[in-house]
């Protein structure tokens, strides 16, 4: 996934007053895991550890069981924290067998407050992958929760589950919590209550592969996400190429406000899991989406619901990162790992320092070895908007991480198990770090330091500086997937079995 700098500012040619004033509106939104409308992952939580005892009462606040899979990331919000996973280990003896869950834990104590069970769709495996749970982060405003599912169902909860009630206009969360075929069992303490649902698989239609992994960006009442369409099981073929990938929905109601018209499914390598970013550029809202066919797409944001929906998004640039490469029925390249091959995008593209900071290159399971973290300047004209690459650093290999900004460096590790720091302004590698394991998940940089977790379970703190000192490692149980978090003076990191709380000792210097 990918980041840029820590709040959106505007265009070099906008005033410095005005960038000030732009920045602060973006950072009234913060994310739960950074920052949630940049999607820079970049936390200002402070007074962590570089490195804990797995075993120390005193560093370990509490953990968690989760399944025996989990490649979601944690989310903190309100004394809460989210995270998916899947249901090996069930909470609920009533709730067995694969599921899709997201647990919401007591952030004092780890307590189990309530969970979303959702069963797996049947047939073709790769509609569904077994055991991969729901891999996607929430997004919390308020009392509402918004989620995308392992089914391709966008959900609205509510934050407090069951215990005050259950709120429609869903009111037969049995029914959806039950396999097909079985008999539905009555609702229980540990239920989560959904306010809403949306089905993409109805409108707009995609096909859904593996599982579901966007992270919705909530602005102005709306919610933007990319749906996640993608090839079948052949892995060479887009059964769904006119659906849409980059939605906006009524937060409220769940009803589909637009969509991008942009065909971008014929072009797609695999899936379209790159979430979209939110920055002000040109004195408007514009959406950034890195697209599935490496092509980095600006759209203007929805200024409001329309009245006749959907609408089509309004793309406004595009940039190719990859254009000497095959585009249309790019899949059908998939399991040719030669350069030459088609590239996407995985992770999240970053707004920081008034540009898009985003990695691409081949896909990590089918495709070509070779990938690149790119800078591209934005330039405006009124409402037009041109974009410009201005730099590439050339990466070891595949990369699934959305990258940090912090301090006039961008932080990125790649599938070859290397934390890369290169300088914002130049594109020049400052550092190298070598990590045990390969990283799927994304840099956090907080307390300045820069944390990643590798599939060997193994975290990682360096200082998050042109120095790079390595501060700290702490072996883990399992693997890390996922991104950690940080918040309250507490480091948040998920294995495939279990969540961390900790927290500095008081005994332990800075």
């Amino acid at each position: 996934m990918k980041p840029l700098a820590r709040g959106p500012n505007n265009v070099r040619c906008v005033a410095l007053a005005a960038i000030v004033m732009i920045a602060c509106r973006i950072m009234a939104g913060a994310a739960q895991w950074g920052e949630r409308w940049t999607r820079n992952m970049v936390s200002p939580a402070t007074n962590l550890p570089a490195a804990f005892r797995p075993d120390s009462a005193e560093e370990v606040i509490w953990t968690a069981e989760l399944g025996h899979e989990t490649y979601g990331s944690p989310v903190i919000a309100d004394g809460r924290v989210y995270i998916g996973t899947n249901n090996r280990r069930p909470r609920d003896p009533r709730r067995t067998g694969d599921r899709g869950v997201l647990m919401c834990f007591d952030a004092a104590d780890g307590r189990l407050v309530w969970q979303l069970v959702v069963p797996k769709r049947t047939g073709d495996v790769y509609l569904d992958w077994p055991g991969a749970g729901l891999c996607s982060p929430p997004t919390v405003e308020g009392d509402r929760l918004w989620v995308l599912d392992n089914r391709g169902e966008l959900l609205c909860l509510d934050v407090r589950g069951l215990a005050n009630g259950n709120d429609g206009p869903v009111l037969d969360e049995s029914a959806l919590f039950t396999p097909e075929g079985e008999t539905p069992i009555p609702l229980g303490e540990l239920d989560a209550d959904v306010i809403w649902r949306l089905d993409l698989k109805e409108s707009p239609g995609i096909y859904t592969h593996d599982s579901g992994h966007a992270s919705v960006l909530l602005a102005d009442g709306i919610a933007y996400l990319n749906t996640c369409n993608g090839v079948d099981n052949t892995h060479r073929r887009i059964r769904h190429p006119d659906a849409a990938t980059l939605i906006a929905v009524d937060a409220r109601t769940g009803r589909l406000l637009a969509q991008d018209a942009e065909r971008i499914g014929p072009r797609i390598v695999h899936c379209q899991w790159s979430s979209p970013a939110l920055a002000e550029i040109g004195g408007r809202r514009r959406l950034i989406l890195g697209g599935a066919d490496a092509v980095v797409y600006v759209f203007d944001a929805l200024a409001r619901a329309p009245e006749a929906p959907p609408v089509p998004l309004r793309c406004r640039a595009r940039l190719d990162l990859d254009p000497g490469t095959v585009k249309d029925h790019a899949c059908e390249w998939n399991g040719r790992r030669e350069a030459g091959g088609p590239s996407t995008i995985h992770g999240m593209p970053v707004w920081a320092e008034g540009a898009i900071f985003v990695t691409v290159g081949g896909d990590r399971w089918w495709g070509k070895r070779e990938a690149w973290l790119v800078r591209i300047e934005v330039e405006t004209d009124g409402d037009e908007v041109r974009l410009r690459e201005r730099w590439r650093y050339a990466l070891v290999r595949h990369c699934l991480s959305t990258p940090a900004v912090h301090d006039g460096l961008v932080f990125v590790p790649d599938s070859s198990g290397r934390l890369h720091a290169v300088d914002t302004e130049t594109g020049a590698g400052v550092w190298v770090r070598e990590l045990e394991g390969e990283v799927s998940g994304s840099p956090l940089v907080a307390d300045n330091r820069v944390y990643v977790g590798t599939h060997r379970g193994v975290l990682y703190a360096w200082s998050a500086d042109r120095e790079g000192r390595r501060l700290g490692d702490t072996r883990l149980d399992s693997a890390i997937w996922g991104t950690p978090a940080a918040a309250d003076g507490r480091l948040y990191v998920a294995t495939m079995r279990r969540l961390y709380a900790v927290r500095r000792p008081a005994s332990v210097n800075r």
